[in-house]
């Protein structure tokens, strides 16, 4: 059986036996936060477990890294609509320890774009486009600084209310620890 037909297969049965009822809840977020974290598969139960946060508590918003990087994106775009249109009002930036984008490195990624097909062509075009792929590609040497960084972007981003305390964590994937890189109330 593929993926998507064992999906499938199992969403019937979730739907038909209405497990959903016990998920319910509204779009607004019971804890009043915006969560930034790294996609890595070892987060996905275990950070919500960590900081105390169950289905409908927070926005969790998932990168590669936990990065924002850029100020006018998709993610930032994100945390302003949850703090102004879903009643967020605090944001935590969550990385972690032994993250993949820590050893990330630009050159060896392109060469498995170009063993799957994509063609020196494609990226020269998109060079010549103004794309640095080599910092689009690149990861971070520590993650508390890349936590610090994503933590300077959101809090200084012209629309966020100065009000909004942004936080920055590191969380520990094989305990769950959490280590306070930046205290948005001191900021």
């Amino acid at each position: 059986m593929k993926l998507l037909e064992e999906i499938l297969a199992h969403n019937e049965k979730f739907v038909g036996n209405q497990d959903y009822e016990k998920y319910q809840t509204d779009k607004f977020p019971n804890k009043r936060a915006v969560i930034i974290s790294c996609m890595d598969t070892r987060l996905v139960e275990l950070l919500p477990q960590s900081m105390n946060i169950g289905n409908g508590d927070a926005k969790v918003i998932k990168t590669a890294g936990a990065i924002v990087g850029d100020p006018f994106g998709s993610v930032m775009q994100s945390i302003l609509v949850a703090v102004y249109e879903l009643k967020a009002d605090e944001v935590f930036v969550v990385g972690h320890h032994n993250c993949g984008m820590s050893s990330l490195n630009a050159e060896a990624m392109l060469d498995k774009v170009k063993e799957r097909g994509v063609s020196e062509e494609t990226l020269a075009t998109l060079e010549h486009s103004g794309v640095n792929l080599d910092q689009f590609l690149q990861g971070f040497d520590r993650v508390e600084d890349s936590v610090k960084h994503s933590v300077e972007t959101i809090k200084h981003h012209p629309m966020l209310p100065s009000d909004v305390p942004v936080h920055g964590l590191v969380i520990a994937p094989d305990t769950g620890k959490l280590d306070v890189v930046v205290d948005g109330y001191q900021q």
